[in-house]
């Protein structure tokens, strides 16, 4: 098409706008096209490319966000210069995470980013996390870190990190998520349990009782580890004792 068939089909006079968010778009993404093409060698080229015509204006901002995150918790927590990252993680990052505006969740999707980089760039641990952060909202992330962070953690007999038994009140839920749909938060809590991120059995609102159980999984608390950037033991994070493993 050409320059004066397209001005022809402006017809709400947006192309100028357009124009200018891409250019925008494209400087503040230098820096993290840079950071992603360094952690992802063998397709830094393809990602040059999908940055350049596929993410532009207000995802370009998110992912960069998200980019910069994860390049300061590499700098700061790895001794490590050369890790990379599978190229379909860096893949899912870019093309779920670049949707989310939420600061809190931008930075889980950064530790994961962060945490899926290894000396090889072959581990794809991280793509079941990846694919449960895509599925849930920014109030669920609430609750989850909250559980997360509130739970009493403890490591079995056999060596499995686990957390205890967590309830909370409807009205402290409320501020903690600022939802004040009381239904809402029932669906809210369903979804988590049906991902099996909360107590898979009780997880949730009692039929009679406004007290939820948000007792995070065993997968729960890993992914936490994860979004934060930490690529070691789980049990070692919260600062509990190993046992060794039980045949």
């Amino acid at each position: 098409m050409t320059e004066k068939n397209e001005k022809s089909v402006d017809y709400l006079g947006v192309a100028p706008y357009g124009e200018a968010l891409n250019t925008v778009a494209k400087g503040t993404m230098a820096g993290a096209g840079a950071f992603l093409g360094r952690i992802c060698l063998p397709a830094a080229e393809e990602f040059g490319l999908l940055l350049r015509e596929k993410v532009t204006g207000w995802r370009t901002k998110n992912i960069t966000q998200i980019a910069n995150k994860a390049e300061e918790i590499l700098s700061s927590a790895s001794q490590e210069k050369d890790l990379h990252a599978h190229p379909r993680l860096v893949g899912k990052v870019m093309n779920d995470g670049s949707w989310v505006d939420d600061e809190k969740v931008q930075s889980m999707w950064a530790g994961l980013l962060a945490s899926s980089c290894t000396k090889d760039g072959l581990d794809e641990t991280n793509l079941m996390f990846m694919n449960l952060l895509s599925q849930i909202t920014s109030s669920q992330a609430k609750i989850l870190n909250h559980a997360c962070e509130s739970s009493n953690k403890i490591v079995a007999p056999a060596g499995w990190l686990l957390g205890e038994y967590l309830e909370i009140e409807l009205n402290q839920l409320k501020k903690i998520t600022t939802i004040d749909d009381f239904h809402r938060l029932d669906r809210e809590l369903d979804h988590l349990r049906a991902l099996e991120l909360i107590s898979p059995i009780e997880g949730g609102f009692d039929s009679d009782s406004t007290v939820a159980n948000i007792t995070p999984t065993s997968l729960a608390l890993q992914m936490y580890v994860r979004c934060h950037g930490f690529t070691g033991s789980p049990v070692k994070y919260f600062g509990l004792e190993e046992k060794g493993e039980r045949g």
